[in-house]
This record gives C-alpha cells, structure tokens and sequence, in this order.
C-alpha cells in the first residue's frame, strides 16, 4: 500500500525498551492525559484565529475536528531526531498527533492539510460525535478506541463559513490510520511531535491573496500552515513542547 494511503509509524524502540527508559509507562501517560485535559480546558487558540460569524448570518454551520494524540510515532526528520533528546526530559518524545491532507478536488480548503473532520451532519448527536465520525471516514480511526477528554473553544473560518470546535482524543492504542476515500483525502499520517517543534522544521508561509501569513511546519511528508498551522503552535506551546524557532523564516508551499 502506498505512503498515501496509509501510514505505519517508522521504526522506534521496541515496547521492552520503552519500559526500561519510562517512555509510555503508565505515569507517563497520565501525564500527558492532564496535559490534553488541560488544553482542552484552555480558551483553544491565539488571538488571530479568533474570528465571530456575521449576526443572523444562517450559512454557517458547526463542524468539528479531532486532535488525536497518540505514542508509538517517530520523527521522520534528521531536526526532528535531534529534539528527541529534549522531549524525552518530558516524557513525550514518542507522541504524535493524526493529520491529513485534504484532496485537492475538494470544494473547501482543497489540498491543505488538516486534523480529520468536517461538518456536523444531522445524525449527529453532538460535535463529538461528528469528529469522530469524520475521524473514521477520512482515516479509518475506530472510534471506540478513542478516549476524548474535551473540546476547545468553536473557531470560525470565514473562508468556508464553518465553526469549527476542536475535539482533543487520547489514542491508547493507536493504529494504523490510511486513506479511507480518495474524494476526501489525499494522504493521511501520524505526525511525531519531535517533528513539529523542530526548529528547523518550523517557520511563517504568506498568502498575498488571502492577505494572511501564518505559522507553517514542514515535517517531510506534509506541509502544515492556516488554521491547522495556529492551532498546533498554540498546542505546542501551551503544552511547554516547544523550543524557540525562527518567526522570519519562511516555508514555501505550492498549491
């Protein structure tokens, strides 16, 4: 199967290594579970993303996305390598969080990269319900196994015109998450963390058009940056993961 269709984690330490070093030892899981609780307690975003729909504008709609967090992912990246070290003084230098990248036929935010998710269907009980029915659609994450512990506070893409509330999981056993339609999406992966607060993996990427610049990631196998980009830079900080990088660098993208 294609790296588009489904992603294994690349090689890490056996589960007896682990043990012996303490990574994904139950206190350490705990600790991270906190950690996401804690987060999702948090107002959820930096101020620029704070957007608020037009009053009595009726074509907005709810939607919601899945921050799923996970541990068993290694960094694919030699920068990525190098901050292990420094995230192992945390316990976190295994975890890694699912995105995806959209296809490029679609409608909305067409080949961006993105948590899984979408918009809130009516069979939908509540936007839980819809990212993890999202989740599985586009990635194939059962969603018995996933242990949500809250949501962030709804952010509204004026773009698309949807209000879209993020929903934080904790993966215990994590899978193997792939391609589950190739309308919906391109390529799907499980990120390291090392990987996305690399310094040399981080930067700001520009759309004159849109008039708007944001945080960008390049992790190798995806190129992160808008709203996905804002709230993962928000999570690696309020989390304490992140190290300083620069903020003039910039990340090309094509589209």
């Amino acid at each position: 199967m294609s790296a588009e269709a489904c992603d294994h984690p690349p090689a890490g330490p056996s589960s007896a290594v682990r043990a012996s070093t303490g990574r994904g030892s139950a206190s350490h899981d705990e600790t991270l579970r906190t950690q996401l609780e804690n987060l999702a307690a948090s107002n959820g975003s930096p101020e620029w993303l704070r957007r608020a729909p037009t009053p009595g504008d009726e074509s907005v709609r709810d939607a919601a996305v899945l921050m799923l967090f996970g541990r068993g992912g290694q960094p694919r990246t030699d920068a990525g390598r190098a901050e292990s070290s420094r995230l192992a003084d945390f316990g976190v230098d295994d975890v890694d969080i699912v995105l995806l990248q959209r296809a490029s036929t679609l409608r909305n935010h067409p080949g961006q990269v993105a948590f899984p998710g979408g918009g809130r269907d009516p069979e939908d009980d509540s936007l839980v319900s819809a990212a993890l029915r999202e989740a599985q659609e586009e990635a194939g994450i059962v969603p018995s196994t996933v242990d949500v512990l809250g949501q962030m506070d709804p952010l509204y893409i004026p773009v698309s015109k949807f209000q879209v509330t993020p929903v934080i999981g904790y993966w215990a056993q994590p899978g193997v998450v792939r391609v589950m339609d190739k309308a919906e999406s391109y390529s799907v992966y499980r990120v390291s963390a090392a990987d996305l607060v690399a310094p040399a993996n981080r930067g700001t990427f520009s759309r004159p058009d849109l008039k708007i610049t944001t945080p960008a990631f390049d992790v190798g196998v995806l190129k992160v940056w808008g709203f996905t980009a804002g709230i993962l830079d928000f999570t690696l900080d309020h989390l304490g993961w992140a190290g300083d990088w620069d903020r003039d660098a910039h990340i090309d993208i094509d589209f």
